[in-house]
């Protein structure tokens, strides 16, 4: 419940922070920068059939990469934050730098082995990646969590949020800006965009973002965590798991898995649905004005005709976040953290399915407005209320904890993604699916109804479907696309799932914040 001033209170003074709170602040926007170069076209670059440099591994193979993803890198943190409380937020944060750097180069070069699979080499890759990552998260935001106090926790952690959706919106423009950029390149790494060497170029930059944190270790100076530096690493994971085991706390983690299974779906689904589904011609049209770099970078050139790329489409995500979560965390400044948290579930519920529901791009931005409300709301409360009812010395513990509904939702998440899009919104298997069961092509074939083997039985490939399909049915790719959207509703089969577990999470979340105001140790 908001606290109202008195009249006669003084003016509340502005809340002041350190030179290290920036210099951490600063060091997550250089992660996340590199990170979301990454991110924002993994789903692409592992699956989609249309792009020529890309894995072409299946929605399944995507799903079961992202669930481990998850795991590694948000469930790890239960043990590291332990670690960095216990060993110096400084130490560990270089060697989670470093480790990164070496994920990334991983991603780069590994495809080229030829002892080794696709798929396996960008999965053990990715698990580097997101290990440097677990040791990161709790390091930085434990000592992020030593600057803060109560008065200033909400404005705090509202900027962190903030710095982190910098670097998330530059992330999601660098993609289209190195790969174009590859074209220019001297030498091997001159390559075509969309090619694997321009790919391979990506990733190296994302290596080079990372490694100017090495060089901003040494700007500040360690900030003391308060816990035992004398304990045993034994002492230190036995400690670790018997803190998790409260029972409150498991239930609050639990809820928080449900809304963020659903939310990463944004990142992790909707680009592969963009591509697939969204007609954003008219937008593309709209920008025609620009000068000739800057509408390449901006537009690209598909079967479809000139769309806007899905990486900047999701931009509007970061961008509605840098512009407001600063205003909402000063507006939620004295709410309840749960209370806060609840209004958040809500509205970015309200989100997925505005974004999910339709093939208009304009909708669509819509959608994550809604979506990036309920975030910005939701996602750095999750931190202040963890960062709150942390005991003394504990912080990176307790931070290390706000990995674990990341973690878990995702894991989850990404399984039920891999088999909801593989056999219901993947617009390449749908295409498959036509000609076997609604043309002459597939007529006699005697599919067994099996997606698995539909490529098989068919005798044409995920990559080849589409151009299969209007070679068959005489359409051209809008006509065709569209067709398969009125004859299998994907949206209908993707969206309504996962915005139902968002519905049940708020439900829950509001009985656990009712419960909560009994216990003086988790009300916050």
């Amino acid at each position: 419940m908001t606290t109202l001033a008195s009249p006669s209170d003084p003016p509340a003074a502005p809340p002041r922070f350190g030179r290290t709170f920036w210099m951490l602040n600063t060091i997550e926007m250089w992660e996340r920068l590199a990170y979301y170069n990454l991110r924002v076209m993994a789903p692409i670059y592992i699956m989609q059939a249309d792009n020529p440099g890309g894995l072409h591994l299946t929605a399944a193979d995507k799903g079961t990469i992202y669930a481990w993803w998850a795991a590694f890198q948000s469930l790890l943190p239960i043990v590291t934050g332990g670690y960095a409380d216990r060993f110096g937020y400084k130490r560990t944060l270089a060697f989670a730098i470093s480790l990164m750097m070496v994920g990334y180069l991983m991603i780069a070069f590994m495809r080229d082995l030829s002892f080794i699979s696709n798929y396996w080499a960008f999965f053990i890759a990715i698990m580097t990646l997101a290990t440097g990552t677990a040791f990161f998260k709790p390091s930085l935001q434990g000592s992020l969590a030593q600057n803060l106090t109560k008065a200033n926790s909400s404005v705090g952690w509202g900027i962190f949020y903030w710095v982190v959706n910098v670097g998330a919106f530059v992330g999601h423009y660098l993609p289209a800006v190195l790969l174009g950029l590859s074209v220019l390149l001297p030498g091997p790494l001159q390559a075509e965009t969309n090619s694997p060497q321009a790919w391979r170029n990506l990733f190296i930059a994302s290596a080079v973002f990372t490694s100017l944190n090495l060089l901003l270790l040494f700007t500040f100076k360690d900030v003391p965590s308060g816990a035992s530096k004398t304990e045993s690493p034994l002492r230190v994971l036995v400690r670790t798991i018997a803190n998790i085991l409260e029972p409150r706390l498991i239930a609050w983690l639990a809820i928080m898995s449900g809304f963020w299974l659903m939310m990463y779906q944004l990142w992790d689904l909707q680009p592969n649905f963009i591509a697939d589904w969204v007609k954003s011609g008219s937008m593309a049209e709209g920008l025609r004005w620009l000068p000739d770099v800057a509408y390449r970078a901006l537009v690209e050139q598909t079967p479809r005709g000139p769309m806007i790329p899905q990486q900047v489409l999701l931009s509007f995500n970061a961008l509605f976040i840098i512009l407001g979560v600063i205003p909402a965390a000063w507006l939620t400044r004295n709410m309840r953290t749960l209370e806060a948290m609840l209004i958040g579930m809500l509205t970015a519920t309200v989100g997925v399915l505005v974004a999910g529901w339709t093939q208009n791009a304009w909708i669509l931005v819509l959608g994550i407005l809604f979506f990036s409300l309920g975030e910005m709301t939701t996602g750095p409360k999750k931190n202040e209320y963890l960062g709150l009812i942390a005991p003394p010395g504990k912080k990176g513990l307790y931070l290390g904890y706000v990995n674990i509904p990341v973690g878990v939702g995702v894991y989850l998440g990404s399984k039920m993604a891999g088999h909801l899009y593989g056999h219901y919104g993947e617009k390449a298997v749908l295409a498959l699916r036509y000609l076997a069961e609604r043309t002459e092509f597939g007529a006699g074939k005697g599919w067994n109804g099996q997606i698995a083997s539909l490529e098989a039985t068919l005798g044409v490939a995920r990559t080849e479907a589409m151009v299969k399909l209007q070679e068959v049915t005489n359409l051209d790719a809008v006509a065709a696309t569209q067709l398969l959207w009125d004859t299998y509703s994907p949206h209908l089969h993707i969206w309504i799932p996962f915005a139902a577990i968002g519905v049940l999470s708020a439900i829950a979340l509001w009985i656990f914040g009712r419960l909560a105001k009994r216990w003086s140790d988790m009300n916050a």
